[in-house]
C-alpha cells in the first residue's frame, strides 16, 4: 500500500468511528455515512471540503504538521494514534528486510536465569526472541522462533486456547493488532512487516478486518485469567518493558500477587518446567 493510499485509509477509518455528537456535530436526519461525513471533518479541523477528499483519496501526500494535528483534534485521535498518523505522512524511508534480531547478553542471560517469573523477549513485529523454562511450561506459545501474532490468527491450537470465547479472542487479537502497528509503524516503510501483513491478510480474514480499522495503542501491561493443565486456574499480571538500545524489543513478564493461589500455583509450576514442555495452557481472559 502507498504512503498515501494508508494516510488516506487511516482518515476513513477512524472519521467512520467518531460519533457526531461527541464532537458536537448535530447528527439530526438521515445519515449515509456511520461516522462524520467528510465536510465535517474538513470543517472540524478548517481545511476546505476539496483538499480533504485528496487526503483521502491519497492525491496529497504531505499535509503540514499543523494540517495533521487540525486532523487529530476533529478525529479525537489520542497520543499515539496523532503520532502514526505524522509518521503516516512523512517521506517512506523502507527498512531493508529482516533476517534475525540480536538480544543483548545480559537481558538474554537475565531471561534463562529467572525461575520464579516466567519471562519472555519479543521484538516489534511479535516474534519471540528469547523465552525461559518457566514461560515455555506456561504456555508453548512462548518458545523462542514463534510469532505471537501469526500464532493468534492462524494456528487453531492457539484459538482452542480460549475455551470457545470469542469475545476474550476478539480483545487479545485487537490489542495485538494495534500494538503491532504501534511499534512498527507503517507497512509500507517496513518490508518485515509488509510480509507479515501480507500473509495474514491472505489467511485470515478476522485478521483483515481488525488491521483495517487502524488503531493504534500500545499495551504496558494487563491481567490475565487462564486455567494450565497442571496446576490449574491462575490470575497473573503481566508487565511489558521496553528495552532501551533497541528498535521495539519487549520484556515480557508475568507475576502473581504475593500469598496469593496463584502465586502458590506458578511456583507448583516452577518446580514442574525442569520436566519439560506442558500441555497446552487454556486462557479464559485477558485484557490491559
Amino acid at each position: 500500500m502507498s504512503p498515501g493510499s494508508e494516510l488516506g485509509a487511516f482518515l476513513r477509518a477512524h472519521r467512520d468511528r467518531v460519533r457526531p455528537e461527541d464532537v458536537g456535530v448535530s447528527a439530526h436526519g438521515r445519515r449515509r455515512v456511520p461516522g462524520l461525513r467528510r465536510e465535517e471533518v474538513a470543517r472540524l479541523a478548517g481545511l476546505s471540503a476539496q483538499y480533504y477528499l485528496r487526503l483521502e483519496q491519497g492525491r496529497d501526500h504531505h499535509p503540514s504538521a499543523q494540517v495533521l494535528d487540525a486532523l487529530a483534534r476533529a478525529l479525537d485521535l489520542d497520543a499515539e494514534a496523532t503520532a502514526y498518523l505524522h509518521d503516516l505522512a512523512t517521506p517512506v524511508r523502507t527498512t531493508p528486510a529482516h533476517h534475525g534480531e540480536h538480544v543483548r547478553d545480559g537481558i538474554r542471560q537475565f531471561v534463562l536465569s529467572r525461575t520464579d517469573v516466567p519471562a519472555v523477549v519479543m521484538n516489534r513485529y511479535q516474534d519471540v526472541l528469547v523465552a525461559n523454562s518457566l514461560a515455555a511450561a506456561l504456555s508453548p506459545v512462548n518458545l523462542p522462533g514463534g510469532n505471537a501474532l501469526r500464532a493468534v490468527f492462524l494456528d487453531p491450537a492457539v484459538r482452542a486456547m480460549y475455551d470457545g470465547d470469542d469475545q476474550a479472542w476478539e480483545r487479545v487479537a485487537a490489542t495485538m493488532v494495534a500494538g503491532i502497528r504501534a511499534l512498527a509503524g507503517p507497512e509500507s516503510r517496513d518490508r518485515r512487516l509488509a510480509e507479515l501483513v501480507g500473509e495474514l491478510s491472505l489467511h485470515s480474514a478476522e485478521f483483515s478486518r481488525l488491521w483495517a480499522r487502524h488503531e493504534v495503542a500500545t499495551c504496558p501491561g494487563g491481567r490475565v485469567v487462564l486455567t494450565h493443565p497442571r496446576v490449574g486456574r491462575m490470575e497473573l499480571n503481566y508487565e511489558k518493558l521496553a528495552i532501551s538500545g533497541t528498535r521495539g524489543q519487549q520484556l515480557l513478564l508475568f507475576h502473581a500477587a504475593p500469598d496469593d493461589e496463584s502465586a502458590r500455583s506458578l511456583g507448583l509450576l516452577a518446580d514442574l518446567a525442569h520436566s519439560g514442555p506442558s500441555p497446552a495452557t487454556s486462557l479464559k481472559e485477558t485484557r490491559c
